[in-house]
C-alpha cells in the first residue's frame, strides 16, 4: 500500500538533513515478544517519507479515509496515543518517535487493543512535518517533551518558532494544539513562544485550565512519576486561529 514501508529492516530511514533534537534511540534490551512486533507489525504501520519535494499521501495510509487526522510528536511509551486511538476509532493518528523501546511499547498496545487507526513515523518529527500536507491536521499533541534544561541545549527544544510556524500551516482552522510539561523553565519558554505567535490562541480562562488535566487527556506513567517526585505538570491548550 502506498505510504507504507514493507521492509523488515526496523532501522529508521536516514534523515534528509542533519538535525539534533533527541537523545538516545534505544534503552534496555527488549523481550522477545516486543522484538517480534518490531519485526512483524512495525513494517505494516511505518510511514516512509516521500521523495524530495512531495507530500505524504494521507488517504492510502489508513484505507478508508478517517474523519480527522491527529498527530502526536514524541509519543514516549505510547499510552496517550493508544488511549486516544481506542476512543476515537474514526480518527487517523500519526505518531512520531525515535526511541525504539517506546515504539515497541506502542506496538504492544496496538496489538492488544486491535487498533487499526495508528501509523508510526520512526524518526525526527520535524522530517515528518516537512512532508505533511498543509491544512490537514485537526489536533496536535506535544506532551512532556525533553526540556533540554542546559542553556547550550535549548536549541534542541521542539517548541520553537520554526516548528510552530510549520504546525500553523499544517493545522486546520480551529484545530487544537495540546502541550504538557513538568519543567518550570520550559513552561515559561512554551508560553512565551505560543502566546506571542499570531496563529495560536491560548484557551485558558483561569488557573484550573492549566492545572487540571481534561477528562479526555489520560495520565501516563511519566506524568505519574513526575507527580510522585514532587513536580507539577501543566496542561496547555491552544487553538489554531482562523486564517
Amino acid at each position: 500500500m502506498s505510504g507504507w514501508d514493507d521492509r523488515t529492516d526496523r532501522s529508521a530511514p536516514p534523515p534528509r538533513r542533519r538535525r539534533n533534537l533527541h537523545g538516545r534511540r534505544r534503552g534496555r534490551p527488549l523481550r522477545r515478544g516486543l522484538e517480534a512486533l518490531l519485526e512483524d507489525l512495525l513494517p505494516r504501520l511505518r510511514v516512509t517519507l516521500p521523495t524530495a519535494g512531495a507530500s505524504v499521501a494521507l488517504e492510502p495510509l489508513f484505507g478508508p479515509a478517517p474523519s480527522d487526522l491527529w498527530l502526536e510528536i514524541g509519543f514516549g511509551a505510547g499510552e496517550h496515543l493508544a488511549w486516544q486511538a481506542a476512543g476515537n476509532r474514526d480518527v487517523g493518528f500519526l505518531g512520531a518517535e525515535v526511541f525504539i523501546n517506546g515504539i515497541a511499547s506502542l506496538l504492544r498496545q496496538v496489538a492488544e487493543l486491535d487498533l487499526e487507526n495508528i501509523r508510526i513515523y520512526q524518526g525526527d518529527a520535524r522530517d515528518l512535518l516537512d512532508v505533511l500536507p498543509d491544512n490537514s491536521v485537526a489536533r496536535t499533541f506535544i506532551l512532556f517533551p525533553d526540556p533540554w534544561p542546559k542553556l547550550r541545549h535549548h536549541k534542541r527544544r521542539i517548541v520553537r518558532r520554526e516548528v510552530l510556524d510549520r504546525l500553523a500551516s499544517l493545522m486546520t482552522d480551529g484545530a487544537e494544539l495540546r502541550l504538557a510539561t513538568d519543567h518550570p523553565g520550559y513552561l515559561s519558554w512554551i508560553l512565551e513562544r505560543l502566546t506571542n505567535h499570531p496563529d495560536f490562541e491560548w484557551l485558558a480562562r483561569g488557573p484550573a485550565d492549566w492545572r487540571q488535566r481534561p477528562a479526555d487527556w489520560p495520565a501516563t506513567r511519566y506524568e505519574m512519576k513526575a507527580i510522585e517526585e514532587g513536580r507539577t505538570p501543566c496542561y496547555l491548550r491552544f487553538r489554531r486561529r482562523p486564517r
